[in-house]
């Protein structure tokens, strides 16, 4: 495909146990994209709620609170346009899917902060630094074109 990819209407994105990547970069998209795109989030297994995730994500003005993270079967919706996987083993899910369903799956390499070791500065510093990056792929990815296409 030549020039920027169309932005898509529905996004699932998807991680291993939708307690720290997926739900950042939801929170971000729906943040930056109110009411133009339709975003969930989704994990291989079921994760628990992760405190660091709330901390990094209250810093920049975004709550968390009601975040449940769920597993691809436990979504009650389908018709995504796009699957956006941040780790390798949601990747491949996201890939059996799109054998069945007809929907574009992009894989974006993310660190796993909650692999950080360290004080607890060090360990919130890695979480920030997912959360910027996931913010500036999520901006770059979706953000409209000012040229005219064609």
């Amino acid at each position: 495909m030549d020039g920027p990819a169309e932005r898509p209407s529905a996004i699932l994105f998807a991680c291993g146990m939708n307690s720290v990547r997926s739900p950042m970069a939801s929170a971000i998209t729906r943040t930056l994209f109110p009411r133009q795109i339709y975003v969930r989030s989704a994990g291989v297994r079921q994760g628990e709620l992760d405190p660091f995730v709330d901390a990094v994500m209250a810093e920049i003005g975004i709550d968390m609170a009601s975040h449940r993270p769920k597993t691809f079967e436990q979504l009650d919706e389908s018709g995504f346009d796009l699957i956006i996987t941040l780790a390798p083993e949601a990747h491949h899910k996201a890939l059996d899917m799109s054998r069945v369903d007809s929907v574009d799956v992009e894989y974006w390499p993310t660190f796993d902060p909650t692999l950080a070791t360290g004080s607890r500065e060090q360990i919130m510093d890695s979480y920030r630094t997912v959360r910027d990056q996931l913010m500036m792929k999520i901006k770059k990815r979706l953000a409209w074109s000012s040229a005219p296409s064609g």
